[in-house]
C-alpha cells in the first residue's frame, strides 16, 4: 500500500497526472472554501516525499523548464506550458511555471496552486480575516516573506493559495 498518493513519482507520465490531480482538487478546495472560482498564478508545485523521487523530478523538470527564468530559483518556466482543459465548470487552465518541492516525508500533500485575486478584493478578502472574520478553511498565510491566503481542509492533500501577483509578475518584480 502507498502512504502518499502518487510518490514516488518516477518519470513523465506520473508527474502529469499527479498535476492534473493537483490542478483539479486545487479548484474544488478554491470553490468550497472562497464559494468562487478564482484564476492560477500560473505556477504549480509538485511535492516529493523521497530524495530519489526528487532527484529524478529534477532531471525532468530540467528537460521541461528554463533554468535562467526563474522566481526565487525555485519555480523554473516551462519551455512549453502545461494546459489544462476545460471540465465540467473549470476553464482551460495554463501553467507556466513549475516547482519541484524538496521531499518532506512529514508532509502527506501532492502539490500545490496559487491563484490570483484582484489586488483590491485580495485586500479586502485579507483585511476580513485580519479583523476576525472567520472563513472556514481560510486563513492568512504565517510567512512574512509571502503575501498569501491559504486555503486548506484537512481532508485533501492539496495545498492551494491565493495571492495579488501572478507569477509572471512576480518574474518582472525580480528583474526590475
Amino acid at each position: 500500500m502507498k502512504i502518499f498518493r502518487f510518490s514516488p513519482i518516477k518519470d513523465k507520465s506520473e508527474l502529469f497526472k499527479a498535476i492534473q490531480y493537483i490542478h483539479f482538487e486545487s479548484h474544488r478546495l478554491c470553490r468550497q472554501n472562497l464559494g468562487y472560482l478564482l484564476p492560477v498564478a500560473g505556477n504549480i508545485g509538485v511535492f516529493c516525499h523521497y530524495g530519489d523521487e526528487f532527484e529524478q523530478l529534477i532531471k525532468i523538470r530540467k528537460e521541461l523548464t528554463d533554468l535562467s527564468d526563474n522566481w526565487n530559483e525555485k519555480y523554473f518556466r516551462l519551455y512549453k506550458s502545461i494546459v489544462i482543459p476545460a471540465k465540467d465548470d473549470i476553464p482551460e487552465t495554463t501553467y507556466t511555471y513549475l516547482y519541484i518541492r524538496k521531499p518532506d516525508p512529514n508532509n502527506s500533500h501532492v502539490g500545490d496552486v496559487d491563484f490570483y485575486l484582484e489586488p483590491d478584493k485580495y485586500k479586502e478578502l485579507k483585511e476580513s480575516l485580519l479583523s476576525g472574520k472567520i472563513i472556514k478553511g481560510v486563513k492568512i498565510f504565517e510567512r512574512s516573506d509571502l503575501d498569501l491566503v491559504r486555503l486548506h481542509d484537512p481532508n485533501s492533500d492539496v495545498s492551494a493559495f491565493v495571492g495579488k501577483k501572478t507569477m509572471l509578475q512576480n518574474v518582472k518584480e525580480k528583474h526590475i
